[in-house]
């Protein structure tokens, strides 16, 4: 399979949540490119299927476990000798409904992904200003715009990040550092397959199962990973911070589009009937 390349590949990559999905095709494409790539997991294990890669280096990294993943990136940025590129892809979906949910199930997933996050590119973005070039990406979601329905936690962890790298990239203005908003549809990965579906008191919604029916049958017909990694190098070739889509043309295209310009209550209408939740 080929992978697709960057024009100027950096010498040394960050890129966490790499076992699988989005994660497992941008580490692929880097190494492809002898770049040598730091890539995270919970389970280190899951990692091996690059022990055959002489520029990988497995991670230990849990964001539900914050000075642990600090030290983690810390550890490894000293190795690396400074990160060219980092790009914070590691996150997971909680599914279900959000009165029923326990509130410290929502509260754990925003503080990994948003909290936890929040140290991690402070001690990237810092550390790419103090060396005068760098390339920072957070992997957020078009559900910044669109809300995934019954998915609370994630749709506003999705939004906390990506209002973090606009922040950002008022800061990088006139420096070399880049920050990157990257904002992927759905891609054909097995990410329901590991959404973690609480145990709540059961509920008689047919919008529950018509809502995870939409949201299954989209991955099944959604672009391949290894599509958004060339959005994405695409994006960094350019040289410049900003926010790209990635994923089919109704949803990265024609939806973002769509939300810019449509009044708030027909998108909340339009995106209720795309989930059967209306």
């Amino acid at each position: 399979m080929s992978h697709p390349k960057l024009s100027s590949p950096p010498r040394t990559a960050w890129v966490s949540g790499a076992t699988s999905g989005l994660g497992e095709a941008l580490v692929r494409a880097l190494l492809s490119q002898q770049v040598r790539v730091w890539g995270t997991a919970r389970d280190i294990s899951r990692l091996s299927k690059f022990s055959e890669a002489r520029t990988f280096v497995p991670v230990c990294m849990d964001l539900e476990e914050e000075r642990k993943a600090v030290a983690s990136f810390v550890q490894a940025d000293r190795e690396a000798q400074g990160f060219d590129l980092v790009i914070h892809n590691a996150g997971f979906g909680v599914f279900g409904p959000f009165a029923l949910v326990p509130a410290s199930q929502w509260v754990g997933q925003v503080g990994a992904m948003v909290t936890t996050l929040v140290h991690l590119n402070h001690l990237g973005f810092s550390r790419m200003l103090k060396r005068g070039s760098g390339t920072l990406v957070n992997v957020s979601s078009v559900a910044v715009e669109h809300p995934l329905p019954f998915m609370a936690g994630y749709n506003a962890a999705k939004a906390a990040l990506s209002a973090l790298s606009e922040s950002l990239m008022f800061e990088a203005r006139g420096t070399r550092v880049q920050v990157i908003d990257f904002r992927p549809a759905d891609l054909r990965t097995d990410f329901n397959g590991a959404m973690r579906r609480p145990d709540y008191p059961p509920v008689e919604d047919p919008r529950v199962f018509a809502a995870w029916s939409a949201l299954t049958r989209n991955l099944e017909r959604a672009p391949m990973p290894e599509c958004a990694v060339k959005d994405l190098w695409r994006g960094v070739d350019r040289g410049r911070s900003g926010t790209i889509y990635s994923g089919s043309f109704f949803q990265a295209r024609l939806a973002p589009t769509f939300a810019k310009l449509a009044p708030q209550a027909i998108r909340r209408a339009v995106a209720a009937r795309y989930f059967g939740v209306s």
